[in-house]
């Protein structure tokens, strides 16, 4: 394989063997993206549930569906993203954070008990969700990572503001963009470092968090640990996990996870935040999620029963502006009705909704569900295609039965 090659399957995720990893069984239809069908099987990462596994090294392992049955996502059930395929074991007692760069006044590192100790603890909601989620849903079929719906997750995360760090180091004037990396790495030398920016406005957003902390215990491995970026509202792909160093720069960062990775078409999302200094003539990078909903707790196929009340579940999110309304159809978009929306945990966090309903006739029927952001954004009936499969937010279609 010749390193364009090789490259190109990094990004895409190359699939293969993963030493002691369990492969207990494949899943149901439903459960697959397209172009997923052979190789989506649930899989076992230590300390994980089986999870569907998307691609073996660098593990990428989704969240099932039916795991969303609440608003907070298990710590053993939240999915994997990485790009690198070395995840070194990190001690907690050697960890060191080296915030520096040539836009502070004072560099200084941080051990894991001094940023515990001596910056303020903050605790938030919020969803963090793959850039390329539902990605396998895309028509026509696009490369990459073939995601279902559940390269996402919501957790209670806990740490110390960046900005609070960031003051400590004391900011130059001409800081432009604060850059992160972390202890992973490729398997040859070659292999681009995993490092992303951040416009300095949102690393100095007060819910931008340096978190040690996810629903209430250490970072698993697979996520993280000891210490990961949580960036919320925004795709996963800034969430720099096992991070290792913080630098302030005073030009853009120019390396291939940022030039060239996680970019979209310009304009094709007019409501997105903009990451100015990182803009190109043609495209730009994502940034902030896109409204979405999905409903968890029924199945494609699934019999119904006439005159029985059902009530349909889901969650609805965004990139931070809150949910208005989620709206559920039994009639496949004819008729509307408004779900109830449940307990709010803040503006980056799942909302759970249901509604219930009386099936009167048998035959098929097809039950959708769309959310309206309080920024005024609906979901797509049909998909904003780009090349890399991202800000898949088509309205769900699952097609039930009435007996």
């Amino acid at each position: 394989m010749d390193r364009r090659t090789f490259l190109k399957g990094l990004v895409g995720g190359v699939v293969v063997t993963w030493p002691g990893l369990l492969v207990p069984r494949s899943l149901r239809a439903g459960e697959l993206p397209i172009g997923a069908v052979e190789s989506a099987v649930r899989a076992a990462l230590s300390g994980k549930k089986p999870l569907i596994k998307r691609t073996y090294r660098p593990p990428n392992f989704e969240t099932p569906v039916r795991a969303f049955s609440g608003v907070i996502t298990p710590n053993d059930q939240f999915f994997v993203r990485w790009h690198l395929a070395h995840i070194p074991q990190v001690a907690a007692e050697t960890w060191r954070l080296g915030v520096g760069g040539d836009s502070v006044e004072h560099p200084f590192e941080l051990t894991l008990d001094q940023l515990k100790r001596d910056f303020e603890p903050v605790e938030l909601f919020a969803v963090c969700q793959c850039a390329g989620n539902r990605r396998g849903f895309s028509e026509p079929h696009v490369p990459g990572v073939q995601w279902g719906a559940g390269a996402m997750g919501n957790a209670r995360w806990k740490g110390a503001r960046l900005k609070d760090v960031l003051a400590r180091a004391g900011l130059k004037s001409d800081a432009l963009e604060i850059v992160f990396d972390g202890a992973d790495y490729g398997a040859i030398d070659e292999t681009p470092d995993f490092i992303k920016s951040l416009p300095l406005w949102k690393a100095l957003d007060e819910n931008t968090l340096v978190a040690y902390e996810m629903n209430g215990e250490a970072l698993p491995h697979w996520n993280g640990f000891p210490v990961r970026l949580v960036v919320p509202g925004w795709s996963g792909t800034y969430w720099v996990k096992q991070l290792t160093s913080i630098s302030a720069m005073p030009k853009p960062e120019t390396g291939f996870w940022m030039s060239r990775a996680y970019r979209i078409p310009k304009d094709k999302f007019p409501h997105i935040e903009r990451f100015l200094s990182q803009e190109g003539e043609d495209n730009t990078p994502i940034t902030d999620m896109v409204v979405n909903s999905l409903m968890t707790n029924i199945e494609e196929g699934q019999r119904l029963h006439a005159g029985k009340p059902v009530t349909v579940k889901g969650l609805a999110w965004d990139g931070g502006h809150g949910i208005r309304t989620v709206e559920v159809s039994v009639n496949g978009g004819r008729t509307w009705r408004d779900a109830q929306l449940e307990q709010d945990y803040g503006r980056f966090s799942f909302r759970a909704w249901h509604h219930t309903f009386t099936p009167r006739r048998g035959g098929k029927h097809v039950l959708m569900a769309r959310a309206t952001s309080r920024q005024g954004s609906t979901q797509v009936y049909e998909l904003i295609f780009n090349p890399a499969g991202y800000h898949n937010n088509v309205v769900q279609r699952i097609n039930v039965v009435v007996a």
